[in-house]
C-alpha cells in the first residue's frame, strides 16, 4: 500500500489534473480533500474537453473510485451538473466510483450572493474571488453554523437551519448590500431535491479510506489551487478560504498524518497567478503576453487571463518547506521553447536586505525586487521526447538548476498537454 499527495507550489494552475490522470493509473482511489468549484480541470471524454470543478480528475479511469472529503465546500447543484454532464457524454458514474463525505459542507444561494457583493464592495481591493460563494461558506463552517451534505437528507435539520441562517443573511444582504433577500421555501425545495439525488453517493468518506488502506489499496490525494493560496500560509489576504497545503489532506479526508508515504509537489516551469496580490516576477511585456498565449494560461473557471512570470525559486522552496516534499514534476515546459533568455528568481532585494525566503506580508513581498540567475533557452521542438537524455543541453541545464536549488529530485517532467507528452524519470507509486 501506497499514499501520496500532489499539491501545486505555486498559485495554483500548476496543472495538477494532468499529473493526476498519469498517476491515476497505478492507484486504487483519488480522494478530493479541499476547496469547492472555485477550482477547474479539463477532462478529455470520447474527444470532447469538459471542465470539472468537483469531481475527481481520476473519474475517467476504470476501476478506480474517487472521493469527496469532508474538507471541500460542495455546491450540490455544480455536482449533480457534473454528473449529468459526464453521463451525456458517455462516461456515466455510479455510487460505487464516487463517494461525497456526509460530513462536507453545502454552499448554499446565500453564500453565492454574499461572495459577490463583498467583492464588488472593495473596489480596487478586491480579492479576485470566482464569486462562487467558498468563503462564506467557509465562513459558516468555522462559525459553526453551517449545513452539511447529511443535513440534505434530513428536510427537519435542513429547515430549521436554513431559516436560522436567513435570518442573519437576508439582514445582511437587504440592510447593508441593498440586495433582494432569499426565500426560504425555495431554497428548502431546491436543496431538499439535491438530497435525494445525492443520497446515493452519500457516506463516511474517511472510513472508506481507512478500510481501503488496510486493504493495501494504493490512495491519491489530490489538492487544488496552490502552496501560495493557502489560508494560513499565503499571500494573505489575496489567497483561498482554505488549507491547500500536504498537511490538510489529512483532515480533509479524515485520515491520520501516518498514513501517507509522499508529497508530490507540481510547478510550472514558469509562473502564474490570477487575481490580485503581489507577484514579484510577473512580466508585464512582450514575453509575459507570449507565455500567456502559448500555455492558453486563461482560468478553467473563470475565463480569466492569468498573469504570468518567470519562475521563482523563494515560492517553491517555501513550498517545499510546508509541504515535505519528496518528490518535485515540472510541467508545460514546453511552453517556454524558443524564448533566447530565461530567468529564474533566486532571491529578492527588500528595503535593503537580501531574502532567500518568501516573505508572505503582502506590502513587504509587493515591495520586493526579484535577484534573476539567467539561463540560455532552447530553440529544440521538446513535445515527441521521452526520455530525459534526449532533451537539449540548455533544457536540462535549466531542469538541473530547479533540482539543486530545491534539493528535491525533480520525478516527472510534462514537455506537452498529451496525456503521453511526459517524461518519467522516476517511477514514484
Amino acid at each position: 500500500m501506497a499514499s501520496m499527495i500532489v499539491v501545486g507550489v505555486q498559485w495554483g494552475d500548476e496543472g495538477k489534473g494532468k499529473v493526476v490522470d498519469l498517476l491515476t493509473a497505478h492507484v486504487d482511489c483519488v480522494v478530493r480533500f479541499q476547496g469547492g468549484n472555485n477550482a477547474g480541470h479539463t477532462l478529455v471524454v470520447n474527444g470532447r474537453k469538459i471542465i470539472m470543478h468537483l469531481i475527481p480528475s481520476g473519474i475517467l479511469h476504470q476501476g478506480k473510485t474517487c472521493f469527496i472529503g469532508n474538507g471541500v465546500v460542495v455546491d450540490p447543484g455544480v455536482l449533480l451538473e457534473e454528473l449529468d454532464r459526464l453521463a451525456r457524454y458517455g462516461a456515466p458514474v455510479t455510487p460505487e466510483r464516487l463517494m461525497v463525505s456526509r460530513y462536507a459542507h453545502v454552499i448554499m444561494p446565500y453564500h453565492r450572493m454574499l461572495d459577490l457583493a463583498r467583492e464588488a464592495r472593495k473596489g480596487k481591493g478586491r480579492i479576485g474571488t470566482t464569486g462562487r460563494g467558498i468563503g462564506p461558506c467557509y465562513e459558516d463552517k468555522a462559525a459553526r453554523s453551517g449545513i452539511r451534505i447529511h443535513h440534505l437528507l434530513d428536510e427537519k435539520s435542513l429547515k430549521e437551519l436554513v431559516e436560522r441562517n436567513l435570518e442573519e443573511k437576508n439582514f445582511l444582504l437587504k440592510h447593508y448590500f441593498g440586495m433582494e433577500t432569499v426565500d426560504a421555501e425555495a431554497v428548502l425545495d431546491e436543496y431538499a431535491a439535491y438530497g435525494k439525488s445525492l443520497e446515493p453517493f452519500v457516506g463516511d468518506v474517511g472510513l472508506r479510506l481507512h478500510e481501503a488502506m488496510a486493504a493495501g489499496r494504493n490512495v491519491l490525494f489530490e489538492g487544488a489551487q496552490g502552496t501560495h493560496l493557502d489560508i494560513d500560509h499565503g499571500t494573505y489576504p489575496f489567497v483561498t478560504s482554505s488549507n491547500t497545503v500536504a498537511g490538510n489532506a489529512c483532515c480533509g479526508a479524515g485520515v491520520g498524518p501516518t498514513r501517507i508515504d509522499k508529497v508530490l509537489g507540481i510547478l510550472k516551469a514558469y509562473t502564474t497567478r490570477v487575481g490580485g496580490g503581489p507577484f514579484p516576477t510577473e512580466l508585464d511585456d512582450s514575453v509575459g503576453e507570449c507565455i500567456r498565449n502559448r500555455g492558453v494560461e486563461f482560468g478553467s473557471t473563470t475565463g480569466r487571463p492569468r498573469r504570468c512570470g518567470w519562475l521563482d525559486m523563494c515560492v517553491v522552496n517555501h513550498s517545499v518547506r510546508l509541504n515535505g516534499l519528496t518528490r518535485l514534476a515540472v510541467t508545460k515546459l514546453d511552453v517556454l521553447t524558443g524564448i533566447p533568455t530565461l530567468k529564474i528568481a533566486v532571491a529578492y532585494r527588500c528595503g535593503g536586505e537580501t531574502l532567500t525566503s518568501l516573505p508572505t506580508e503582502g506590502d513587504r513581498l509587493a515591495c520586493c525586487e526579484p535577484i534573476y540567475e539567467e539561463f540560455p533557452g532552447w530553440e529544440e521542438n521538446l513535445q515527441g521526447i521521452r526520455r530525459f537524455e534526449d532533451l537539449p543541453q540548455n533544457t536540462r541545464n535549466y531542469l538541473h538548476a530547479i533540482e539543486t536549488m530545491s534539493g528535491i529530485p525533480l520525478a516527472i517532467v510534462s514537455v506537452g498537454p498529451g496525456r503521453d507528452e511526459t517524461i518519467v524519470r522516476e517511477e514514484i507509486l
